[in-house]
């Protein structure tokens, strides 16, 4: 099997693609043949030293997110067999040709989907899916904003949330990524290189804040929340250690919160990817949410492939195929 790997953190040259031996799956995994890998940003912080895999996941192989074809089942597996096309949630390791992985964690692929597409929807479909509409509370026409709406947490998030009666507001870093947003179901897209989201949003009701920015962010974003309001952090790309003024979030009745999903068992990953496939997969196979690939790249361009989503220049998801 093949894998991509590094043996020291650094920049995206220190991925190389090495041979590993085959697999020995537990009883209650299944083994896949992977198809397509979805690159995520937290593959790029994992490779640079600043996020790692939590213990007991392989250390130095990225990935969290895949596509592929059910190969081997052990024998306490009870729900797939040898055959079924799946995508996956995993802790690490899913830049590889084959993994092992808990039952449990898997999702029927999508059968209006490619490979290459069901590959990009696990990592952001249940993040957006706990924090927005779990944590964030997210109910039919409320006013919700998302923070980097062109990114794959975005474009999961503006058309989640438009699906389900909402009304989006975004920000986004190019006036056509602010365009394609609004093509997506967003109410109103603003230009962070341009405008400030507080001076166009003050007098907007804002019941929820969708957050990968952290930051300069933060207060700005609790002074635009309306009465119990609601704050998600989900990334802190601008900086974790914030300044809060408690009266404001006394005066306002606001909750602020935030998670990350890497680290969280087997239990609860599984609870969400039940909850996924029953609200939210349905509105795949009929159409009214569709997975936004930017590019594909080969297992062997991986370099070439987080260098671009480094860049900035992708909208949607960045996705590897094998």
């Amino acid at each position: 099997m093949k894998v991509i790997q590094y043996d020291r953190p650094g920049e995206a040259d220190v991925l190389y693609v090495a041979e590993l031996s085959s697999l020995i799956c537990q009883r209650t995994e299944v083994l896949i043949q992977v198809m397509a890998s979805g690159i995520n940003r937290p593959d790029i912080f994992q490779r640079r030293g600043n996020y790692n895999a939590p213990e007991g996941t392989v250390q130095n192989v990225p990935g969290l997110e895949l596509s592929g074809i059910v190969t081997k089942v052990g024998d306490g597996v009870s729900r797939w067999k040898v055959g079924d096309e799946v995508c996956a949630i995993v802790s690490g390791g899913a830049y590889s040709s084959m993994i092992c992985v808990d039952e449990s964690l898997c999702m029927r692929k999508p059968s209006n989907l490619s490979f290459i597409e069901a590959a990009s929807l696990p990592e952001t479909v249940l993040t957006v899916w706990h924090n927005l509409f779990q944590r964030g509370r997210l109910s039919a026409g409320e006013h919700v904003l998302v923070h980097g709406g062109s990114g794959g947490i975005g474009i999961t998030a503006i058309q989640l949330a438009q699906i389900f009666g909402s009304y989006v507001y975004v920000t986004a870093g190019s006036a056509r990524k602010c365009e394609i947003c609004m093509e997506l179901g967003a109410t109103e897209a603003i230009n962070y290189n341009e405008e400030d989201f507080e001076d166009v949003l003050n007098s907007q009701r804002i019941d929820v804040i969708l957050d990968i920015i952290g930051g300069a962010y933060f207060e700005k974003n609790i002074r635009i929340l309306h009465d119990d309001g609601r704050l998600v952090n989900i990334n802190a790309v601008d900086g974790a250690r914030v300044t809060l003024n408690i009266m404001r979030v006394m005066q306002k009745r606001l909750s602020v919160s935030g998670s990350t999903l890497r680290n969280r068992d087997i239990e609860f990953k599984s609870s969400l990817c039940r909850e996924v496939e029953k609200y939210v997969w349905p509105k795949i196979i009929n159409g009214q949410f569709r997975p936004i690939v930017d590019r594909v790249f080969s297992y062997d361009q991986v370099v070439e492939a987080h260098r671009y989503m480094e860049s900035g220049q992708h909208f949607g998801k960045i996705v590897l195929t094998w």
